[in-house]
C-alpha cells in the first residue's frame, strides 16, 4: 500500500526509537555485561560489543565502518578487544536475555498482555519489508532467528528497523559529501544537540576544529560555527533522504496500521519516557519528553 504521508517514517521512528533505546541504559543489560566480563564504568565496551555482535568478530575497520560517527580511533580502543572478552554467538545469547530482564522491570503487567503481541506482530511485517542491500547492520541484525516470545520479537523487529533506517542516513551522509565528523559537527551547528554531547563519539578536539573548517569553506557554517542557510538546506536534503529511505516497511505496512502499532506501543513509549534511564539529549537529536498533541 502506498502512502503519501512523507513524515510517517520519521514519526513512526519518533515512536519506537525510546523504546528501544531504554537498552543502552538499563541496570539490566549492564548486569549481563558484566557478566560476560565486560567493564561496565562506561557503556562504550558493551556498546560495541552488542551492536556489532550481528556482524560477527568485525575488525576495526569495519566496526568504524557500521559506527559511522564515531571516531575510528574511539572504534579500534573496544574493537576487536570485544571479541577476545566474548564470542559474537554469547554476546548475542546475553543480549536476548538483557532485553527480557529489562523489559520485564520496565513494562511489567504489559509483557504477555495481547496488545503486546499485537505491537510485535506488526512491528515484525515491518521489519521484514525492510530491504538490506547495501545496509550491512540491518542486514546482520534480520539474518537473527526471530525469538519466541512477543516482547523480545518487538525489540528485535525494532532493532532491524532502526539499523535499516541508520545504514540509510549513512548513504544519505555520504551523498552529501559529508565525513563523519562534518556529519556531527553540522548536526550540532543546526542545534540537534550541544556540542558536548557530541562529545561522547570520541573525536579530539583537532579533528571537530578540522572539520569545522572543511564545512566553513563549503558555505555550510559560518566563522562562528553557527549553520548557514546553505547548511541547513543541506541538513534538510539529509533528514528527507534519510526518510525517503527508510519509508518501506511502513509503505508496506500501510498509515493504518502503522498507525495502530503507535496506539499499541503507546504505553510502552511512556513506559520509556518515565523510567529516567533515556538522557536528556542525545546524538541522534530526539527528544525524550513526550512530544504535545497526538502520535503518528
Amino acid at each position: 500500500m502506498a502512502t503519501e504521508d512523507y513524515g510517517l517514517a520519521r514519526r513512526m521512528w519518533h515512536q519506537l526509537e525510546p523504546v528501544h533505546a531504554v537498552f543502552w541504559y538499563a541496570p539490566q543489560v549492564f548486569a549481563e555485561a558484566a557478566g560476560l566480563g565486560y567493564e561496565v564504568a562506561t557503556r562504550w565496551p558493551s556498546y560495541f560489543a552488542w551492536r556489532l555482535a550481528p556482524l560477527g568478530a568485525a575488525g576495526p575497520r569495519l566496526a568504524a565502518s557500521a559506527c559511522y560517527s564515531f571516531s575510528p580511533d574511539m572504534v579500534a580502543a573496544y574493537v576487536p578487544a570485544a571479541w577476545a572478552i566474548a564470542a559474537p554467538p554469547q554476546i548475542l545469547a546475553a543480549r536476548e536475555r538483557a532485553v527480557d530482564r529489562a523489559y520485564r522491570e520496565l513494562f511489567g503487567g504489559l509483557i504477555g498482555s495481547p496488545g503486546l503481541a499485537e505491537a510485535a506482530a506488526l512491528a515484525r511485517e515491518a521489519a521484514l519489508a525492510a530491504g538490506t542491500a547495501g545496509r550491512p547492520l540491518a542486514a546482520a541484525n534480520a539474518d537473527l532467528p526471530w525469538p519466541g516470545q512477543p516482547h523480545l520479537v518487538l525489540w528485535h523487529a525494532i532493532n532491524v528497523l532502526r539499523e535499516h533506517r541508520g545504514d540509510g542516513h549513512i548513504a544519505a551522509l555520504q551523498a552529501a559529501g559529508l565525513d563523519p565528523c562534518e556529519a556531527l559537527v553540522s548536526f550540532a551547528a543546526i542545534g540537534a544537540a550541544p556540542q558536548e554531547v557530541f562529545a561522547s563519539r570520541g573525536w579530539a578536539a583537532a579533528e571537530w576544529s578540522a572539520a569545522r573548517d572543511r564545512l566553513a569553506a563549503r558555505g555550510w557554517i559560518d566563522a562562528a560555527g553557527k549553520v548557514t542557510e546553505r547548511g541547513r538546506d543541506g541538513r534538510d536534503e539529509i533528514e528527507w533522504r534519510t526518510d525517503r529511505l527508510a519509508d518501506a516497511p511502513w509503505r508496506a505496512l500501510g498509515p493504518g496500521r502503522a498507525q495502530r502499532l503507535a496506539e499499541l506501543t503507546g504505553p510502552l513509549l511512556g513506559g520509556a519516557f518515565e523510567s529516567g534511564l533515556l538522557p536528556l539529549q542525545s546524538t541522534l537529536g530526539i527528544a525524550t519528553v513526550p512530544a504535545p498533541g497526538p502520535r503518528p
